[in-house]
């Protein structure tokens, strides 16, 4: 499975519409998706899944008024119930043919939280459309923000969102190494996690993810247990070795310095992440919260990568319904052939 910093053809996104959650929902959120796109076709193309025909129009409109460039645009007609690409949408990689293939783990709604039927089928849609061969995953249950790859052989996880009854109540842990070792994975690291705290049962890409086969990027542990992490899985996370046996280094990034408050003066119970970031290929999308933290996380990340610009992303609107950049985000990786 290629690393996020490697080359894209594009980036994919299911964009928002008012068919599940309202026209409120849609107008809150959708201003977050113009401006991801419009960062993003700076270096490389922007797949839009649309819900039908009308919101294809809808949307092409919308973007030709904002000003984008709409040769990097095109559009998937699909039928979705919601936005998290990085959980539901096409997951691309690499057999050992260097093909280009969409691997298609089963979405159960993060543990049958959700009834979204639609969602579970869109890496089928996308691979129909596409014309790139599918690899069904069955019953195992498995979503892209569950897990973080150093594409050096090691994988992050946490058990509460991966190995939960709630997911894949017929395998054992081994069963589901098994499944991810075919993504060139040796070397595991589990963390416990913590079921319930959130929608996801505590998905990794909130809290830790690999700069690169020597690097994690994570918090501070004051920050880290404030996030919801026992010591236990602080212990392991920040004393974790990589597939060489080699114990990994360090970058750090805060929380949001307050609780997160939104546009309309309520504030949440909780502050935000900046770990769950998006690497396209000229642009890093990070997300922001109208927070004096802001500025510290995007240089910060800035220097983590140089040769690329840090476009901050105020993502408050959609950060009460549980998600940043990252998860909203999915990667396609260059054909090799």
């Amino acid at each position: 499975m290629p690393d996020e910093k490697e080359k894209h053809e594009g980036t994919w996104l299911q964009w928002p519409h008012e068919y599940t959650y309202g026209h409120e929902y849609k107008q809150e959120v959708e201003p977050i998706w113009v401006q991801m796109a419009s960062a993003l076709t700076e270096g490389e193309k922007v797949h839009i899944v649309a819900y039908d025909e009308e919101e294809k129009e809808r949307i092409n409109k919308l973007l030709i008024d904002k000003g984008l460039n709409m040769e990097k645009v095109d559009f998937f007609i699909a039928p979705t119930d919601d936005v998290w690409a990085r959980d539901s949408g096409p997951i691309f990689v690499y057999d050992k043919n260097k093909n280009l293939k969409i691997l298609d783990p089963a979405f159960n709604g993060w543990g049958n939280k959700t009834p979204y039927k639609n969602d579970a089928r869109i890496r089928e849609n996308v691979s129909k459309q596409l014309g790139i061969e599918r690899i069904d995953w069955g019953k195992f249950v498995l979503e892209g923000g569950a897990i973080e790859l150093d594409s050096n052989g090691t994988a992050l996880l946490t058990r509460s969102a991966v190995t939960n009854k709630n997911r894949n109540p017929d395998l054992s842990e081994k069963e589901i190494e098994k499944y991810i070792s075919d993504l060139g994975v040796t070397n595991f690291i589990w963390l416990d996690g913590v079921p319930n705290l959130d929608i996801t049962d505590f998905h990794i890409d909130g809290f830790a993810k690999f700069h690169d086969k020597s690097t994690i990027v994570t918090m501070k542990e004051d920050d880290l247990a404030e996030w919801g992490l026992s010591n236990k899985d602080m212990d392991t996370l920040l004393d974790a070795k990589n597939a060489s046996g080699k114990k990994y280094k360090y970058e750090y990034l805060p929380l949001s310095k307050e609780k997160v408050t939104l546009e309309n003066g309520k504030t949440l119970d909780y502050k935000g992440s900046y770990i769950n970031y998006y690497i396209g290929n000229k642009v890093v999308l990070v997300p922001n919260y109208n927070d004096p933290n802001d500025k510290i996380a995007n240089d910060t990340i800035q220097k983590l990568y140089p040769d690329r610009k840090v476009v901050g992303i105020d993502v408050r609107e959609l950060y009460k319904n549980g998600g940043m950049i990252h998860c909203v985000t999915q990667q396609q990786p260059i054909n090799l052939k």
